[in-house]
C-alpha cells in the first residue's frame, strides 16, 4: 500500500479533536452504553465489551478514524443487543420461532465462502441476511423504514470503500446482498483485523462462545418474526473455531466448509486485512500482522477439525474449491444436492450474476512473503487440515 490516501487523511485531521477521548476509554464506553438504551441484564454481553474498548484504545498506533471505528463497534452492539432484547419482551413469541436446519458456510477466509453463500442464496426456498438487516436486525420494517436502513448501510459502505478503494476490488459488499452474520456476533475477530489487541486474541481460544450464539439465534428468530419461514443460509468463517459452541445452539445445523490450499488463503486474507488496518492504524507492522492472522486461522482450524470429529458425518458437507471457484455450473447442483436443497432452471438461470456481482474490476495480486511468512511456516501450520483437503480433493 503506498501513495496518499487524501479522503483518509482529511477524514483523520477532521476527528483529530475527538481523538483525547480514548485516554478516558471506560468514560467512553459508559456514554455509550447509556445512548444504546441498555437496562440491567446480560452482563456478560456489557462485561465482553468494556475490556475491549479500552484495549483498542490502547493501541500506540490506532488513528483518529480507528478510534472512530472502536467506537462505532462497540455501539452497534450495544443497540442491537438492547433492541433484541426489547422486542423479545415485548413479542414473547419471537423466542419460540424454529430456526430449523440452517445452513452454515464454513472454512478459512478467501476459500469461496462468499461464492458458496451466494450461490445458496439464489432458491426461494432460502433466507439469507442481508447487510442492511445485520447492521440493524428488528421486525419487517414499513417501506420507509427498510429505505432508511438501505440508505444508512450504503453509507456505511460508501465511507469504507472511500477511505480504502483497494477494499472494494477485493471484498465487494452492497447493502442489499447477503453477506456474513459475523456482523452479529458481539466476540468475533473483526476488531482483530482493525488494532492491535493482543489480550482480545489470547480470549478467542479460551472464550465461551456459547451465549454469541444464543443472541445471534435470537437475531435470527426476530428477523424472522411475522414473515415467511425459509431455510436461513448463513455464513462466517470467524464459526471454524467455535464449531462445538455453534452446535449447541443450532444441533439440526449443516456446515458446509469450503476448502483451498491454505497458502494461498492465507496470503489472500493478510491483503484483506492490510486494507482494514490501514483504515485504522498510522503505521502497520506487516510481519506482525502476518503472524497474527497464521496464529489466529490455524488455530481456528485446528478446533474446528477437533469439533467436527464428533458431529455426525451427515452435519458437515466438504466443498473443495474447484466446486464452485473452477466450475460453478456444474458444482451448484451438487452443492445443492450435498445440503438437501432442490436445484432448479430459475437457480441456474441467475448463477451468473453472484459470479458477476462478486468479482473486482482488477485482479487481486498478494505476496505472502510481504507479511513476513513462507510457504513452509503455513504448511506446517495446517498439516492436519492439508490432510483433510486432500481427502476431499481425492473424493
Amino acid at each position: 500500500m503506498s501513495g496518499t490516501n487524501l479522503p483518509l487523511t482529511l477524514a483523520n485531521l477532521l476527528l483529530r479533536p475527538a481523538f483525547g477521548s480514548r485516554r478516558d476509554p471506560d468514560r467512553v464506553f459508559e456514554r455509550i452504553v447509556g445512548k444504546a438504551g441498555w437496562t440491567d441484564g446480560d452482563e456478560w454481553f456489557v462485561d465482553g465489551l468494556r475490556p475491549l474498548l479500552r484495549e483498542w484504545a490502547a493501541d500506540e498506533d490506532l488513528s483518529p478514524v480507528g478510534w472512530q471505528s472502536a467506537q462505532a463497534h462497540v455501539r452497534r452492539h450495544l443497540t442491537n443487543r438492547a433492541r433484541i432484547r426489547r422486542l423479545i419482551a415485548a413479542n414473547p413469541a419471537i423466542a419460540q420461532e424454529p430456526v430449523e436446519k440452517p445452513v452454515f458456510v464454513v472454512g478459512l477466509p478467501r476459500t469461496a465462502t462468499t461464492l458458496t453463500h451466494g450461490v445458496l442464496s439464489l432458491s426461494g426456498e432460502h433466507r439469507c441476511p442481508r447487510l442492511w438487516e445485520l447492521l440493524a436486525p428488528g421486525l419487517e420494517p414499513s417501506v420507509r423504514e427498510r429505505k432508511k436502513a438501505v440508505t444508512a448501510a450504503r453509507r456505511t459502505l460508501d465511507g469504507t470503500y472511500l477511505l480504502s478503494p483497494r477494499f472494494r476490488e477485493i471484498h465487494p459488499m452492497t447493502a442489499e446482498g447477503p453477506e456474513e452474520d459475523t456482523f452479529l456476533l458481539p466476540h468475533a475477530l473483526v476488531p482483530l483485523s482493525q488494532a492491535r489487541l493482543p489480550e482480545y486474541h489470547a480470549q478467542q481460544f479460551t472464550r465461551d462462545f456459547v451465549p454469541d450464539y444464543r443472541h445471534l439465534k435470537e437475531c435470527f428468530q426476530v428477523l424472522q418474526y411475522g414473515r415467511p419461514r425459509r431455510r436461513w443460509i448463513l455464513k462466517s468463517p470467524m464459526h471454524t473455531g467455535n464449531l462445538d459452541a455453534l452446535l449447541r445452539v443450532f444441533p439440526d445445523a449443516t456446515l458446509v466448509w469450503t476448502h483451498r490450499d491454505p497458502v494461498t488463503a492465507v496470503a489472500s486474507f493478510c491483503s484483506l486485512v492490510e486494507c482494514g488496518m490501514a483504515i485504522s492504524r498510522r503505521r502497520i507492522d506487516l510481519h506482525a500482522l502476518g503472524a497474527t492472522w497464521l496464529d489466529l486461522l490455524s488455530r481456528s482450524v485446528r478446533r474446528g477439525l477437533a469439533a467436527r470429529d464428533g458431529f455426525p458425518r451427515e452435519a458437515v458437507v466438504d466443498v473443495p474449491y474447484s466446486w464452485l471457484g473452477t466450475d460453478p455450473a456444474a458444482g451448484a447442483p451438487k452443492l445443492y444436492g450435498a445440503v438437501g436443497a432442490r436445484w432448479t432452471d430459475a437457480d441456474a438461470a441467475r448463477l451468473p450474476t453472484v459470479a458477476t456481482h462478486l468479482r473486482g474490476s482488477r485482479p487481486h495480486r498478494y505476496d505472502l512473503a510481504r507479511y513476513g511468512l513462507t510457504k513452509a511456516d503455513v504448511e506446517a501450520a495446517f498439516a492436519d487440515y492439508n490432510a483433510l483437503r486432500a481427502e476431499v480433493d481425492r473424493a
